[in-house]
């Protein structure tokens, strides 16, 4: 019962917001009591904290699958990407943003095991890229990767970018491809586009 509670509260949150989502929205989506809720998670907040660690660990053993495929890096970051987005459900809601406002405590500890993530992530990537000369072999490799999570902390303010303006979609499609073009030797750039005109073909086939 734990989990099944998990299960939905995190598709209910990520769909409609924490803010948004009560218990008793969460008893009345499985036809339970609160009761029941209650008695796994004795108040939102703990239920908010079992949420955010549930996302992060599958999200965490997504990436570790989706690099165990060893593709190539520029493939690698979209792969990554693709899977992320489409987990968060697109962040249509903002999760993040919400939880940084309402939850602060659970924001700073959840985005501080990111950071660690990306870093990793995003190092590795880069150093299999210079080893592949996909990516020039001069870049800084620290502080590209923390240009990287910076700029995808910021593309999160509504304010900078409003979603009637910008999708979140949209914004991560120009990140990342913004990222690859600032590092990538001839090599690079010429596989990016290659991937870029396949999967063009694949969505208008």
């Amino acid at each position: 019962m734990r989990d099944k509670i998990l299960n939905t509260a995190t598709e209910m949150f990520l769909n409609l917001g924490f803010k948004s989502v009560t218990m008793d929205d969460i008893a009345t989506e499985m036809a339970i009591s609160k009761k029941t809720i209650y008695a796994h998670f004795d108040t939102k907040t703990k239920l908010v904290q079992a949420v955010t660690n549930h996302l992060f660990e599958n999200i965490d053993q997504g990436i570790k699958d989706i690099r165990a495929k060893k593709m190539n890096p520029i493939e690698e970051i979209y792969e990554i990407k693709s899977f992320s987005m489409k987990y968060l459900k697109d962040e249509k809601t903002s999760p993040q943003y919400q939880l940084q406002k309402y939850y602060p405590k659970i924001y700073k500890s959840i985005s501080s095991r990111q950071y660690e993530l990306v870093q990793c992530c995003v190092i590795e990537n880069l150093e299999c890229g210079i080893t592949t000369g996909h990516y020039r072999s001069d870049i800084p490799i620290s502080f590209i990767s923390r240009i990287h999570f910076t700029g995808m902390m910021g593309l999160k303010d509504k304010d900078l970018f409003p979603t009637e303006e910008y999708s979140n979609a949209k914004l991560m499609e120009y990140f990342v491809e913004y990222h690859i073009r600032a590092i990538s030797t001839p090599k690079g750039l010429k596989t990016l586009q290659e991937f870029l005109n396949k999967r063009k073909n694949i969505n208008h086939a």
